[in-house]
C-alpha cells in the first residue's frame, strides 16, 4: 500500500480498493495559503493540508544554509511564497513543498518583471518587502501604487520609512488596530521608526497584485500620506511637510 489521499467510490469492490491503494493513484489537494504574517502561520497552515508536518517546514525555513541555497535568508524566505491555490499529493515532504515554492517564485519573476523592479532599481525581494507593509497599509488596490511610491521615494532619499504596520510586527500582536506613539520605542530590526532602510524581510506574504503595485508604482513627489477624514479608507498624498500636517490635523479632528 502506497500512503496519500485517495478518493474512495461507493461501489468499489476489495479488490478494486486494494488496487487502488497499490497503484499510488491518488487524488490531488488544493494547498491554499493567504494573510500570512510569520513562518510559524505558514507552516502550520500548510501542515493543515499536507503530510509535512509544522515544524519539518518550519526547521527548513530557519535553516540557514537551506534557506541560502534557495537564494534567501531564513528572515526574508517568506518573500518565496506568493498567496495562492496550489495542486499537491498529500503525502509531500517539507522539502518538496519548499522547492515546489522556489519553482512557482521563478515562474513568477519573468523577465518583464524583472525589468520593472530594475527600472525602479529594487531587487525581488525588495520588492516582496516593500509589498508587504502596502498590503498591511491598504486595502484600497487601486490607491496601492501610489502607496508604495511614497515608500520607495523615503526609501531612495535614504529616509526612515516609518511605517506604522511594520510596528505592529515588531510587536508580534497581529490584533492591534490603532498604533500608539510609545510603539516607536519597540527594539527591533522591523522598527522602521527607529532604523533606516526596509525591514530584514517581509511582515507578511503579499499577494500578487500588491506585487504588481509596487513594480507599477507611479514617479511622484509624495513622501506623506495619511487617512482622509471621511474614513473612507483612502489616503490624502502629501510632496512637502506643511501640506501633511493640514491632512494630518483634519484626520486627527475626525478621530476625536
Amino acid at each position: 500500500v502506497k500512503p496519500g489521499k485517495y478518493k474512495l467510490g461507493q461501489k468499489m469492490s476489495n479488490k478494486d480498493l486494494i488496487t487502488l491503494l497499490r497503484s499510488g493513484k491518488q487524488t490531488p489537494v488544493n494547498v491554499i495559503f493567504n494573510n500570512i504574517r510569520t513562518k510559524e502561520q505558514l507552516a502550520q497552515r500548510v501542515s493543515e493540508q499536507i503530510e509535512a508536518s509544522q515544524q519539518s517546514i518550519l526547521n527548513l525555513l530557519n535553516d540557514f544554509d537551506y534557506t541560502k541555497k534557495l537564494g534567501f535568508t531564513s528572515d526574508n524566505i517568506l518573500s518565496m511564497f506568493l498567496p495562492n491555490t496550489y495542486e499537491f499529493y498529500w503525502n509531500t515532504s517539507a522539502d518538496k513543498f519548499i522547492q515546489r515554492m522556489k519553482k512557482e517564485h521563478s515562474k513568477f519573476w519573468t523577465a518583464d518583471r524583472l525589468l520593472k523592479a530594475k527600472k525602479i532599481d529594487l531587487s525581488p525581494v525588495q520588492v516582496s518587502v516593500i509589498a508587504s507593509i502596502v498590503q498591511m497599509e491598504s486595502n484600497k488596490e487601486d490607491e496601492k501604487p501610489t502607496i508604495a511610491g511614497v515608500y520607495i521615494n523615503r526609501y531612495k532619499k535614504d529616509w526612515k520609512l516609518e511605517a506604522d504596520p511594520t510596528l505592529v510586527y515588531a510587536l508580534g500582536d497581529f490584533t492591534v488596530n490603532r498604533v500608539l506613539s510609545v510603539y516607536k520605542e519597540i527594539e527591533s530590526p522591523y522598527n522602521t521608526y527607529k532604523y533606516k532602510g526596509l525591514p530584514p524581510g517581509p511582515i507578511c506574504t503579499p499577494g500578487i497584485q500588491t506585487i504588481e503595485a509596487v513594480l507599477e508604482s507611479p514617479k511622484t513627489d509624495y513622501i506623506f500620506f495619511v487617512a482622509k477624514p471621511d474614513f473612507s479608507g483612502y489616503s490624502n498624498f502629501a510632496s512637502t511637510y506643511p501640506e501633511h500636517l493640514v491632512y494630518a490635523k483634519a484626520y486627527q479632528r475626525a478621530l476625536d
